[in-house]
């Protein structure tokens, strides 16, 4: 039985809030992506999508291995990878590719490099945007070189790579719903000190990271991916292995309209708690029909940051409260009171803040974790 180890939520390509290769795509060119596993095994098998494509995109050869420093891999372990027997095929528009599983030890807590050849013009890439991890990209095919040295060009985004599973045989693995909280931002990039990260390593279970920086709730984003109610089957329920749901959405539901200062923040319609509550029940209708243990979490503090107006400070009380009181969430993390200042109860702590008083900072991620074992694992 596979679980998933790692994943990440596909975007459509943009570059409206960081530089990336997702518009210009690949050609003659290879791509090797490092990703953090939590789940080990002795088997592996990596999932490819392009959920945003309008074309199949060929892959002309691929492998794996255990990451090495620079972009490199260690020596002796760089597998081949085959798709139905054959060492190319193809991502299919709006659709996953799965690889056949080859045999590779990996440990949770591992990092594991994923390098693809694309041999073909590949368009526009299905991406994720904010990976806080290196990809490289370098000319011609790379994927038999352990080397990292053919590599001259380097993206902080991951493309196409939407999930990896082992044969842990898991059953137990926790996912993650948010925006850029639980997408990483603000922690230190290339460390791997996401608050899933630290889930992770406090409990022993498989942690699976659906977040997306700008992520909204209720509408879809041309930046920031569709709505959390719209791509949680995709990017939860569909996933193996997957027990427990803890969602974190809403803030940019509430806190884009008291700002036009950023030219992504939209659409950004004036929403109120009635609204966030709906969309809360969506997502526990769609996660307790498909099995799944929900957790709640309440809004982080935010004051002072571009998020922060009089009516978004009520509708963040008023949902807090509901999330908080309403009996309807399994599980309940109250991540407001877990990081916010003792001397201005709507702001984070300032040990906590990343420097925006909007994203913790790794301290912050550690406290999230240690508060979210507490309540659900």
């Amino acid at each position: 039985m596979f679980t998933t180890s790692w994943s990440a939520s596909p975007q459509l390509p943009s570059e409206g809030f960081t530089p990336n290769w997702s518009r210009e795509g690949f050609w003659r060119q290879s791509l090797r992506q490092a990703v953090r596993l939590s789940a080990g095994g002795e088997r592996l098998r990596i999932r490819l999508g392009h959920a945003y494509g309008s074309s199949p995109v060929r892959i002309a050869a691929a492998s794996v291995g255990r990451t090495a420093p620079g972009g490199a891999v260690r020596p002796g372990t760089l597998t081949r990878l085959t798709f139905g027997g054959s060492p190319e095929a193809a991502v299919p528009e709006r659709g996953e590719l799965v690889s056949d599983d080859v045999p590779l030890a990996v440990a949770a807590g591992e990092s594991l490099t994923v390098t693809l050849y694309f041999d073909a013009a590949t368009g526009p890439a299905t991406f994720h945007a904010q990976a806080f991890a290196d990809a490289h990209r370098g000319p011609g095919d790379l994927t038999a070189d352990p080397a990292g040295a053919g590599f001259d060009e380097v993206s902080a985004s991951w493309y196409f790579l939407t999930a990896v599973e082992t044969d842990a045989g898991r059953t137990d693995a926790v996912a993650l719903l948010g925006d850029s909280i639980t997408d990483g931002f603000g922690s230190t990039p290339g460390a791997d000190r996401r608050w899933s990260d630290a889930l992770a390593a406090r409990t022993g279970r498989p942690v699976l990271n659906a977040g997306i920086g700008g992520n909204l709730l209720l509408h879809d984003s041309a930046w920031y991916g569709e709505r959390g109610v719209a791509r949680l089957r995709r990017d939860v329920l569909e996933r193996p292995g997957v027990d427990t749901l803890v969602v974190l959405l809403g803030l940019n539901d509430i806190g884009f309209s008291e700002t036009d200062e950023q030219p992504t923040y939209k659409p950004a319609p004036v929403v109120e708690t009635a609204e966030l509550i709906a969309g809360h029940r969506e997502v526990l209708r769609q996660a307790r029909a498909a099995g799944l243990r929900v957790a709640g979490c309440t809004l982080l503090p935010f004051a002072g940051s571009d998020h922060w107006g009089r009516h978004a400070a009520e509708v963040s009380r008023e949902l807090n409260a509901w999330i908080s009181g309403s009996g309807e969430y399994d599980a309940v993390v109250d991540l407001n009171r877990a990081l916010a200042d003792p001397a201005d109860p709507d702001r984070l702590r300032p040990a906590y803040d990343f420097g925006d008083h909007l994203h913790p900072n790794d301290a912050g991620y550690e406290v999230m974790a240690e508060a979210v074992a507490a309540a659900v694992c």
